[in-house]
C-alpha cells in the first residue's frame, strides 16, 4: 500500500514519474497552479506591504478534493513541480492548501525526468524555498501594478479593452523603434567589381580591393570607371598569397533563448511551439520496452553548465562513434554568456546521448523528432573537437589595381561532422576552393562584372531576432520570452507578415502614450535592472517588498500625472470606398486580431465584415478568370488564393510573381530563405534569383 503522495503539474509528468517510483508512491497532477490572483481586480493590497489576495482557480474544485483526500491517506506528501520560480510557487500554494509545514522537507526537484535523477531527488528532499516563491510573487505584483493601473487609464482616455504590460511594452517599443529606423533610413550607393578568372582551366572569382597602395571604396559609377580605365588591357597575375590554418569552435549547448532562435531558423518553429514540444520531450515519451522516459533536461534555463556525468557519457559516445581525435584534450566548459544568467539548471541537453535521434524515430511525432534531433546534435557537437580549416587569401594584381580572392578547405571536420549552427546572414561553412596559385602566376581574365548596390535598412524583427535582442538587453527571462511574443500579438499591438513583426497603428498609439507618461516602463535599462532585482530576491539578497516599494514610489507619481494630463483620444473608424452588400451602408476599416478588416458602419444593426483583399496582379493559373489575392488563415498566417472563391478553390502558401516563367510561360512563385529569395516556376524546373528587396536579408 502506498505511503507517500507525489504531486506534479501534468498527467504526462505524473505518468512518467509514477513508473519510476513504484507502488509505495501515488503520483497525481495538480494541472498547473491551484491558486491565482482574481481577474476582476488587482488582487494586491498596496497599503499593506503589497500582500496578495489569492483565490482558488475556477474549475479546480474536483482536482483539489482528489489531492486533499489522497493526502489524508498517506504519511508523507512530496511536491515535485518544475524546478523554477513558477514551480516553487505551485508547490507553496499546494502546501498552503494541504496544510503542510513549509519548513518540512516536502519539496523535490529534478532537472531531468529519468529513473536515476528522480530517485536521487527523492533521497534529498528540501523545504520550500521562499526566496524563489517571493521572486515569483514580486514579478506577479509588478505585472499587476503596471497592467491593472495603466489599463483602466487607457480604457478611460483611449478605448475600452486596451491593456499595458511591463515586459510586453518594451518588446513593442523595440519593434516600433526598428520601424522608425527603417523609415528614416537613407540608402547610400556603392559599387563592386568582380573579376571572373581562370587558372589552368579552373574558374574562380576575385573582388576589387585597392587601387595603388590604398584600399578604395567604390561609391559611384565614376569610381568604377576610374578602376576599369586603369586596368584596361592589363593582364591579371598572382601577387601575395597567404595560407594559414584556422580553427572553428563549436557553439555551446542550448539555453532557452538559443533553442528558440535555432528552432526558428532550422525548423521554422514559433517560440511558443518550440516550448510546447520541448515540454513534451522533458515530461516523457513512451519508448516501448524502455517505458516512459524524459528525453531532454529542463527547457527553461539560461545556464550552459553540463553535469560531469553527462560529459563523461558524451566523451564515451563521441570516442566510440567518431574516434578519439573527435574529442578535445579536456572536456569543454562554457562560460556564462550573460552576467545575469542563473546557474540553477544545466543547459538543455538529451538525458542520455546514447538515445540517438534515429533510434527515437518510431516513438516521436515528426515535430518532436525534429526538435529532439536539434537538441541532441547541438549537445554532442558542443562536446567535440574544433574543426580545422585551411584558408587561402590571394591578391590578384592588374596594373595598379588589386583584387582579392578568398578560399577555404575543411581539413578536419571535428564538431562539424555532427552539427553547424545557423549563421545570422544565412550562409553556411563550406569549401570555397581556389585553384593552386603561386606568386607571379599569370591568370586568364574571363569577365569583369561591375554592379551597383545600395545599403539596406536594418531588418525587421523576426521572433528569433527579437528573443535574441531581449536576451542581450536583459529583458525578461527564459520562461517569459514565448509568452511575451504571444501577448503582444493578441493585444493587436503588432502583426506578423512574412515572419516579420510590424507595429499596428494601435500599438504605435499606445507606445506614444507610454513614452510620454511612463518612460521608465519602456526603458530597456530600467527593465533589465528590475529583472536583476528579481534575481537578487531569488538569491536571498533583497527583500521583495522593498523592491516593489522602490518601484511604486515613482510609478504612483506617474499615474497621478497621467490621470490629470493625458487627453482623451477618440479612435475613429477609417472610412473606405466599399459599400456593404447587405444593407448598403458604407464600410469602415477596423483593427482586429490579425490586422485591419472591413466592417459595416451600420453596426450593431448590420454585423457584416470581410477581409481586406490585396491584389497581386497575377491571373489565377487554375480558372484563368480570377486574380490571385493575399488572404489570412484563421490563425493569421498569410496565404494566396483566387478572388473567385468559392467558385475557384486555388490556394498557395508561396507568393505569386507577376512575371511569367521565361521558359514555359507559367506562373512563378517567390521562395524566401536565409540565403536570399528565388523565383521558381510552378510547372517546369526554371528558377532564378529574385531582384533585391527593399529590406535587408532576413537575418535571424
Amino acid at each position: 500500500m502506498a505511503d507517500s503522495l507525489v504531486i506534479v503539474e501534468s498527467p504526462a509528468k505524473a505518468k512518467t514519474i509514477g513508473k519510476y517510483l513504484g507502488s509505495k508512491f501515488i503520483v497525481k497532477a495538480s494541472m498547473g497552479h491551484i491558486r491565482d490572483l482574481p481577474k476582476s481586480q488587482i488582487g494586491v493590497e498596496i497599503g499593506n506591504e503589497f500582500q496578495l489576495k489569492y483565490i482558488t482557480i475556477r474549475g479546480k474544485g474536483s482536482v483539489l478534493k482528489e489531492l486533499k483526500d489522497a493526502s489524508k491517506k498517506v504519511k508523507k506528501v512530496y511536491l515535485a513541480a518544475d524546478p523554477d520560480r513558477e514551480g516553487e510557487a505551485i508547490a507553496w500554494h499546494l502546501a498552503h492548501y494541504l496544510e503542510l509545514d513549509e519548513s518540512d522537507t516536502c519539496r523535490v526537484v529534478f532537472n531531468e525526468i529519468t529513473k536515476q535523477a528522480v530517485k536521487d531527488a527523492f533521497k534529498a528532499p528540501r523545504p520550500i524555498n521562499m526566496d524563489l516563491v517571493n521572486a515569483q510573487q514580486a514579478r506577479r505584483v509588478l505585472d499587476r501594478l503596471v497592467g491593472y493601473k495603466i489599463s483602466p487609464l487607457l480604457w478611460k482616455k483611449v478605448k475600452k479593452g486596451l491593456s499595458a504590460g511591463r515586459v510586453q511594452s518594451v518588446a513593442v517599443k523595440l519593434i516600433i523603434d526598428r520601424e522608425h529606423e527603417i523609415k528614416a533610413f537613407v540608402p547610400e550607393e556603392y559599387w563592386s567589381i568582380t573579376a571572373h578568372l581562370l587558372r589552368e582551366g579552373k574558374a574562380f572569382e576575385a573582388k576589387f580591393h585597392a587601387l595603388g597602395d590604398d584600399k578604395k571604396e567604390l561609391k559611384s559609377q565614376s569610381d568604377v570607371n576610374e578602376v576599369l580605365a586603369a586596368i584596361a588591357g592589363q593582364p591579371f597575375s598572382v601577387g601575395e598569397v597567404k595560407e594559414k590554418e584556422r580553427q572553428r569552435n563549436p557553439s555551446p549547448p542550448f539555453i532557452t533563448s538559443s533553442l528558440q532562435q535555432e528552432a526558428a531558423r532550422k525548423l521554422n518553429f514559433r517560440a511558443s511551439k518550440t516550448m510546447q514540444i520541448a515540454q513534451q520531450l522533458y515530461e516523457g515519451v513512451d519508448l516501448g520496452k524502455e517505458g516512459t522516459v524524459g528525453l531532454i533536461t529542463y527547457m527553461r534555463t539560461d545556464s550552459t553548465r553540463i553535469s560531469p556525468v553527462a560529459q563523461e557519457e558524451a566523451q564515451g559516445f563521441i570516442v566510440g562513434k567518431y574516434g578519439a581525435s573527435y574529442y578535445p584534450e579536456t572536456p569543454r566548459v562554457y562560460l556564462k554568456k550573460n552576467a545575469n544568467a542563473q546557474d540553477a539548471h544545466e543547459a538543455i541537453r538529451p538525458t542520455s546521448v546514447l538515445r540517438e535521434p534515429e533510434q527515437m524515430k518510431p516513438f516521436l511525432s515528426r515535430d518532436q523528432l525534429r526538435l529532439y534531433k536539434l537538441v541532441w546534435e547541438r549537445f554532442v557537437a558542443s562536446q567535440m573537437s574544433s574543426a580545422v580549416l585551411d584558408t587561402m587569401t590571394v591578391d590578384l594584381v592588374s596594373g595598379p589595381a588589386t583584387f582579392r580572392a578568398n578560399g577555404s578547405k575543411l581539413k578536419f571536420s571535428g564538431f562539424m561532422k555532427v552539427y553547424v549552427e545557423s549563421n545570422d546572414d544565412g550562409t553556411t561553412e563550406e569549401d570555397r576552393l581556389l585553384p593552386p596559385l603561386r606568386s607571379g602566376d599569370a591568370v586568364e581574365t574571363k569577365e569583369l562584372d561591375p554592379k551597383q548596390h545600395f545599403t539596406q535598412p536594418p531588418p525587421r524583427y523576426t521572433e528569433a531576432r527579437l528573443v535574441k535582442t531581449m536576451e542581450e538587453l536583459g529583458i525578461g527571462r527564459p520562461s517569459t520570452y514565448a509568452p511575451t511574443l504571444e501577448t503582444i500579438q493578441k493585444r493587436n499591438y503588432v502583426a506578423i507578415e512574412e515572419k516579420k513583426f510590424f507595429p499596428t497603428e494601435l500599438g504605435d498609439l499606445i507606445n506614444q502614450l507610454m513614452e510620454e507618461f511612463f518612460p521608465e516602463i519602456l526603458d530597456t535599462e530600467f527593465t533589465a535592472n528590475m529583472e536583476g532585482d528579481l534575481d537578487h530576491v531569488e538569491e536571498g539578497k533583497e527583500n521583495w517588498i522593498d523592491v516593489i516599494e522602490e518601484f511604486y514610489k515613482s510609478f504612483e507619481k506617474r499615474l497621478e500625472v497621467a490621470e490629470e494630463e493625458m487627453k482623451e483620444i477618440e479612435i475613429k473608424d477609417e472610412p473606405s470606398d466599399e459599400i456593404c452588400e447587405k444593407c448598403g451602408s458604407p464600410m469602415v476599416y477596423k483593427m482586429g486580431r490579425f490586422g485591419k478588416f472591413l466592417a459595416c458602419s451600420g453596426f450593431p444593426e448590420c454585423r457584416n465584415t470581410k477581409p481586406i483583399v490585396k491584389a497581386t496582379g497575377v491571373v489565377c493559373p487554375k480558372c484563368k478568370k480570377g486574380h490571385i489575392v493575399e488572404r489570412r488563415s484563421k490563425k493569421g498566417r498569410m496565404f494566396y488564393g483566387c478572388d473567385q472563391y468559392p467558385e475557384c478553390d486555388y490556394v498557395s502558401w508561396d507568393k505569386p510573381v507577376a512575371k511569367p516563367c521565361p521558359e514555359c510561360g507559367s506562373m512563378m512563385t517567390e521562395k524566401r530563405t536565409r540565403s536570399g529569395a528565388t523565383w521558381n516556376c510552378t510547372q517546369c524546373s526554371h528558377s532564378e534569383t529574385a531582384p533585391e528587396a527593399d529590406e535587408g536579408p532576413d537575418l535571424e
